[in-house]
């Protein structure tokens, strides 16, 4: 759980979120290294040690950055009726991938920080609620629910590697025709089933590859409740 605790210091000048977004913009601008309390300090205008009046430490900042990127995912799909709960859990998967992608740099932070903040937790208690309805017992919810967690935030992580941290991320077809032409120096008499499949593995790092995975996911947790 993110720790509430915070250094004593002067009055504070300004609120926990402009020292988050100051934070995510570095964070754009220099990827995950450019992220220190000292940047952050120079760009409000303060000295270092004002900072830790709205945070503890460098480690709960970054918790805060990552909660406000899984905060601007619209949750709300995963508790409406109207759609199946394939449905709703695939269009959750697509924002994710979405906001995390518009910042390439929160990858590196995603791995490497607990995922433990207030819209985290509302994130996951929205998807036990949909699992559980879908047909799992509680235990088997948490457990499929953390399996479809690590697959998105995996393959976002793997998709956000080939690309500049530090700048926007380019369009997906010219990302998946860089992936295609350096398949075209893998020899194919040396590797015969690489090459012939070098249209589909270029094409890992896209949507189509993305929705495909997730549902193989879904497809074995249907069929387990189902069984259940």
């Amino acid at each position: 759980m993110v720790d509430e605790k915070r250094r004593p210091g002067p009055e504070r000048a300004f609120t926990d979120a402009q020292v988050v977004t100051t934070a995510l913009n570095l964070l754009d601008e220099g990827g995950a290294d450019a992220v220190s309390i000292r940047r952050i300090a120079a760009r409000m205008g303060v000295a270092p040690n004002a900072v830790y009046t709205y945070f503890p430490d460098k480690a709960a900042l970054l918790r805060a950055v990552v909660d406000r990127l899984i905060g601007e995912n619209d949750t709300a799909v995963l508790r409406s009726a109207e759609l199946p709960w394939r449905e709703r859990l695939r269009a959750v998967a697509l924002d994710i991938r979405a906001v995390l992608l518009a910042h390439p740099g929160s990858a590196a932070l995603l791995m490497s920080s607990p995922i433990d903040g207030p819209n985290s937790l509302a994130l996951g208690e929205a998807m036990l609620g949909l699992l559980a309805a879908a047909g799992l017992s509680p235990d088997e919810a948490a457990r499929a629910s953390y399996a479809i967690i690590v697959y998105v935030l995996g393959a976002i992580a793997l998709e956000a590697a080939e690309v500049d941290q530090t700048a926007a991320v380019p369009p997906e077809k010219e990302r998946i025709a860089i992936r295609r032409r350096g398949f075209d120096a893998v020899p194919a008499e040396h590797f015969p089933l690489s090459a012939a499949s070098a249209d589909v593995m270029a094409r890992y790092i896209g949507t189509e590859q993305f929705i495909w995975g997730l549902d193989r996911l879904l497809d074995g947790l249907e069929g387990f409740a189902t069984r259940s």
